[in-house]
């Protein structure tokens, strides 16, 4: 693995009697895309200002880009991009003096134009930032983080707002980005776009890590294992659980849920024909980033 640009022991984060980071520990590798999960309230935010500079860091260690936050922020802020959960420009701000005046924080930053045409903003080149609606004030957000051309950029909730075509779009420029050779930090509550855009991420729970790693190890270590669904509408198929492989049988209404491990699929399927069952909709759903996320951090109903 590439050596980390990023590299943070033990961070914690108090305001006042809440504690808002208690034990966070990751490192971030160059040229990845790297996701930070959690529910709302878990320290996500807290953590990637706290890597900024933005936050005081009262515990641990952190190094950003080989600097650390707390002694070097004006460094760390020349060379990274930001884009923050809660921004705001001036209503009278036109995009392209936003765009143009983030470009020149650092030479050699990105050319404006082809920041508006990678983000869609081309025709609104010209409009007042007032003017625009959410997602693309959004878009805007995103492209600002880009302007300087930066070793290293954080996106917080980058697609909050965005329509599902338009975050289509944004996935594939972020993948651009890394291609590029820039590192991503990706803070988000979407489990499709973690599953599909971060090569490694941590899930964040109650200010502390509860796990880490590649999605799909994550998914092979937390998911719950495989589901064959099907429907029947008429009998008691609490036998299935005698079934090889089968761990659990679920029923809700006329859907049934039967999870297992290895060959389920196979054994659930002779089991039903052999009973003369045989439903036209069987199947096994893998399990998904949103199941691993559901199972590391639901809290158990009182």
């Amino acid at each position: 693995m590439p050596a980390p640009v990023v590299t943070v022991a033990n961070l914690r984060k108090r305001y006042g009697n809440f504690t808002a980071v208690s034990d966070v520990s990751f490192d971030v590798a160059e040229g990845e895309i790297f996701g930070i999960l959690g529910p709302n309230g878990a320290g996500k935010t807290t953590t990637v200002e706290s890597l900024q500079g933005l936050r005081s860091i009262e515990g641990g260690e952190v190094s950003v880009l080989g600097f650390d936050p707390r002694t070097n922020a004006a460094e760390i802020r020349r060379r990274i991009g930001s884009q923050l959960q809660e921004s705001a420009l001036p209503d009278r701000m036109k995009v392209w003096e936003a765009l143009d005046l983030f470009g020149s924080l650092r030479a050699g930053g990105r050319d404006w134009r082809e920041l508006l045409g990678d983000w869609g903003l081309g025709h609104k080149s010209e409009a007042r930032f007032g003017s625009l609606s959410g997602g693309q004030q959004q878009r805007l957000f995103v492209a600002l983080a880009l302007a300087n051309d930066p070793q290293l950029v954080f996106l917080d909730e980058m697609t909050t707002g965005l329509d599902p075509a338009s975050r289509r779009v944004a996935w594939e420029l972020i993948r651009r980005i890394r291609e590029q050779g820039t590192t991503v930090v990706l803070v988000t509550h979407f489990m499709d776009e973690a599953e599909t855009l971060c090569d490694r991420l941590v899930v964040i729970d109650a200010g502390t890590v509860v796990a880490q790693g590649s999605p799909q190890g994550l998914i092979a270590r937390y998911g719950g294992g495989a589901r064959v669904c099907f429907s029947h509408g008429d009998g008691n198929l609490t036998w299935l659980r005698n079934v090889p492989h089968v761990t659990d049988v679920q029923r809700n209404r006329d859907r049934v849920e039967v999870r297992g491990d290895g060959p389920v699929l196979a054994y659930v399927a002779a089991a039903l024909v052999e009973r003369g069952i045989a439903p036209v909709d069987l199947r096994q759903e893998r399990a998904t980033l949103e199941d691993v996320f559901l199972a590391l951090t639901e809290e158990e109903p009182e």
